[in-house]
């Protein structure tokens, strides 16, 4: 069997239920045309680079497949029916990424910055840009 990312884009209006509930539907899919989901990971609400069918964001998730041509063709099949998914694209890798993917370790990055900000607390002193020269003509 070869190995496939599968990462589809789900409306921006749906609820984070609805988007589990259509990673399990493509689980499903997969295990039951003989595959396996290895790891699937939601990206979560992102905006897109440009309009796509009035989404200005979308929901993101990938699936680590393990399975048969016939079953990425069958996935792709039920994703182009789906209203609700405005965008997939699978693609065959020689092996699959080990741990958290790329989009993933950013994401925890992100968290760690914003946390290390919030723990200082009100007024720090620190002075930015505009108020180092507001001191100065002051």
């Amino acid at each position: 069997m070869a190995l496939y990312e599968h990462t589809f884009l789900a409306r921006q209006d749906l609820a984070q239920a609805q988007v589990d509930a259509l990673a399990e539907n493509a689980t499903k899919i997969v295990t039951d045309h003989g595959g396996k989901v290895v790891k699937t990971e939601t990206w979560g609400l992102r905006s897109l680079a440009y309009r796509i069918a009035k989404n200005r964001k979308a929901h993101y998730v990938m699936l680590e497949i393990d399975a048969p041509g016939d079953t990425v063709a069958e996935l792709e099949r039920q994703a182009g029916i789906n209203e609700d998914v405005i965008r997939y694209m699978t693609v065959r890798v020689d092996e699959h990424e080990q741990g958290p993917t790329v989009m993933m370790r950013k994401q925890e990055r992100d968290r760690e910055r914003r946390g290390d900000r919030g723990d200082r607390g009100g007024d720090r002193g620190d002075r930015g840009p505009r108020r180092e020269r507001e001191e100065e003509n002051a």
